[in-house]
């Protein structure tokens, strides 16, 4: 596939939906596919007919981590090497992104596709959906996860997470509230689009103000800064352990 194929932007009316296009490996990500979506977020952000946008995968699941087959392909692809760093700037492009994003949660949404799901300001799940933050079970770090987790939950829901490091059901997801609504399978798309048409409804720019004054509550005025800080503390402590 073509790296620009890698990325789907597909624009409606007020907003816009953000597709991760790899179905053949359940939208496993990639370098090219990282560097495209931060490309991506970048142009709708800067798109002032765009008041919101729907978050989703391609074929029916939002995604399965990062597609280690490719990662540790031989020879190894050239964006192998500094692959945590791409992933760390497609983390920074999402939290600033100013517009809400509505995330639609397919099937799954595991380890690094986790921490995707979690940049949503709305999460809609499917009933048989599952978030998993599974890195403990190999002793990786969970740098972006835990950076996440810590802007959108409590320490002990962190806690629970990325401990157990277990498959986390829409219905738990949704207790929990990592999701805003649990809808049948098939109606995960429609809802979160629904979503974003209702917010791009709204006065010219409110949708994004709003989301501005509730991201401001996290005290956190520089996102590079933070997601560095957790990238690299989850860094040192792997090369500890390693």
């Amino acid at each position: 596939m073509d790296s620009d194929e890698l990325i789907k932007v597909v624009r409606h009316e007020g907003w816009a939906e953000l597709i991760l296009n790899r179905p053949q490996r359940r939208n496993a990500l990639i370098g090219p596919l990282l560097e495209r979506l931060t490309g991506a977020l970048s142009d709708l952000a800067a798109d002032d007919a765009v008041e919101a946008i729907v978050f989703r995968g391609e074929g029916g699941a939002f995604c399965s981590g990062h597609d280690l087959t490719e990662l540790q392909a031989q020879p190894r692809p050239p964006w192998a090497e500094t692959l945590a760093v791409i992933f760390r700037e497609t983390n920074i492009a999402l939290f600033n992104f100013p517009k809400p994003i509505v995330g639609a949660l397919e099937k799954c949404a595991i380890n690094a596709g986790a921490a995707l799901a979690l940049s949503s300001d709305i999460l809609i799940a499917g009933e048989t959906a599952f978030l998993q933050v599974g890195e403990i079970q190999q002793g990786a770090p969970i740098a972006n996860n835990a950076a996440w987790l810590r802007l959108k939950a409590g320490e002990a829901v962190a806690s629970r997470i990325t401990l157990y490091g277990d498959r986390v059901p829409a219905r738990e997801l949704h207790r929990l509230g990592l999701a805003a609504e649990v809808v049948p399978d098939g109606e995960v798309v429609s809802r979160a689009s629904a979503i974003a048409e209702r917010l791009a409804g709204f006065p010219h720019g409110a949708a994004g103000r709003h989301k501005a004054d509730v991201r401001a509550q996290s005290g956190i005025s520089d996102a590079e800064t933070w997601f560095r800080k957790q990238t690299n503390t989850a860094l040192l402590s792997a090369a500890r352990v390693g």
